[in-house]
């Protein structure tokens, strides 16, 4: 639910969204994950928001969106929903600028996300129901208490902060072939597509959801956004039942394919990423390497490939229990 059909962020939008975000945030180094290459088939880097300022990469477009409000939106307050990331992102940009923030967190929400949250300064409301539903209760807040509302994946402004990984990415390779990123609500593919796709054409992006909700996958299917039933997917930050109204269309122009990723291969990525490439990752992080593990993108030997690790904040306890499944030596003492 959204209230407002919204143009779509330009490659000038981003760069600028660059350089309004630059003095805060990290500019994640790209890593050669070459332990990784034998069992993917590829040449493969991985771009580490996990290490950015607040363990993910929704700082990018929430600072983007909350630099470019007035003193008076800011003194009235900010509300937003999120699996989590977002909540963190918001929180750190409202005490920034000194601004109240409130968000609706999903009551499945990783109890590291909600802590990490309050910690922020943020005010946070549990809320029992799918997205649809916690934004009603959203935009039911705003309405009575007055807030801005800054939308995790509907608003250009987060989109376009979003884009600057796209930016970074061909800038630091620009012989890059392909890049997975991950697919939830749509806000951060919209945003890196645009830039990879007005900086290299050739590009090829390819978005990868949970197959336990597929909601992108099956619309572009039906040539139409569908909702579908939410089931319980370890990749808690991608779940999500409806494709956004904003970056849908951007997403049906830019994105080359969407590919359905098993939680199974979803665990065997964050596996390999601890293991191989020494990277703690969330498991809505590691659903690219997952994507490439289960097959599920096709590519050849030389083909250079990167894929976003959007986010690091899980519980240790959750991380040692996947890790544990199958790998019970990795597993600190």
């Amino acid at each position: 639910m959204t209230r407002s059909i919204q143009d779509p962020p330009t490659i000038a939008d981003i760069q600028a969204a660059r350089a309004r975000i630059a003095p805060y945030i990290r500019r994640t180094q790209l890593l050669r994950a070459e332990r990784i290459e034998p069992a993917v088939g590829c040449s493969l880097y991985l771009k580490p928001e996990t290490l950015q300022v607040t363990g993910a990469f929704k700082i990018r477009g929430a600072l983007n969106a909350t630099l470019q409000l007035s003193p008076e939106q800011l003194a009235r307050g900010l509300i937003s929903s999120s699996s989590g990331n977002h909540a963190q992102g918001l929180s750190w940009a409202g005490r920034m600028l000194g601004a109240k923030v409130v968000l609706v967190l999903p009551t499945i929400t990783p109890q590291q996300k909600v802590e990490n949250t309050r910690a922020l300064g943020a005010e946070v409301v549990l809320y029992d129901g799918d997205t649809a539903a916690r934004w009603k209760e959203v935009y039911r807040i705003a309405e009575e208490e007055g807030y801005e509302t800054v939308h995790g994946f509907e608003d250009t402004r987060v989109m376009a902060g979003q884009g600057t990984i796209g930016c970074e990415i061909v800038e630091d390779l620009p012989d890059v072939d392909t890049v997975i990123v991950p697919l939830g609500g749509g806000g951060l593919i919209s945003g890196v597509a645009t830039a990879l796709k007005a900086l290299k054409p050739g590009i090829r992006v390819i978005g990868a959801e949970p197959a336990l909700t597929p909601k992108y996958y099956q619309s572009r299917i039906e040539g139409k956004r569908v909702s579908l039933p939410l089931l319980d997917t370890i990749a808690d930050g991608l779940r999500i039942s409806v494709p956004g109204q904003n970056p849908w269309p951007i997403i049906e122009r830019h994105v080359d394919e969407i590919v359905t990723v098993e939680d199974s291969h979803i665990k065997a990525g964050m596996r390999s990423l601890a293991r191989d490439a020494k990277l703690i990752a969330e498991p809505s992080a590691a659903i690219g390497v997952g994507a490439l593990l289960g097959g599920r993108v096709k590519v050849r030997p030389n083909e250079k490939v990167c894929t976003i690790l959007t986010g690091g904040n899980w519980g240790l306890a959750d991380l040692a229990a996947i890790y544990a499944a199958t790998d019970p030596e990795m597993v600190a003492e």
